[in-house]
C-alpha cells in the first residue's frame, strides 16, 4: 500500500536548512577533550593544510575537519561534544 503523503528529500528547504545555513562562528560548542565551552569563533582554525583545521583555544585539540573534495565535502566534528546553534 502506497502512502499518501508527498515527501521531499534532505536538500529540499525547510527546517534542516534553519539548522545549517547558519554563521558558525556563532555557534556555541564543547571539546571533547578539555571540556572547554565557548563560540566557534574562539577555535584556531588552520587553512594552509589539505582543507581546514579548528582547533580548541585552551588546550589545541582538533575540534573540526573540513575537506573540499570537489563534489564532497567530509566534515568531522568528532572533537567536540556538541555544536548549538542559535536560531
Amino acid at each position: 500500500m502506497k502512502a499518501s503523503m508527498s515527501y521531499v528529500d534532505g536538500n529540499a528547504a525547510g527546517e534542516l536548512n534553519t539548522i545549517f545555513a547558519v554563521d558558525i562562528t556563532k555557534a556555541k560548542g564543547q571539546c571533547a577533550n578539555c571540556g572547554a565551552k565557548a563560540q566557534f569563533a574562539e577555535a584556531h582554525v588552520y587553512t594552509e593544510c589539505p582543507g581546514l583545521i579548528a582547533r580548541c583555544a585552551s588546550c589545541g585539540h582538533v575540534l573540526l575537519r573540513l575537506v573540499n573534495a570537489g563534489e564532497r565535502v567530509f566534515l568531522d566534528v568528532s572533537g567536540m561534544t556538541y555544536l548549538r546553534f542559535e536560531r
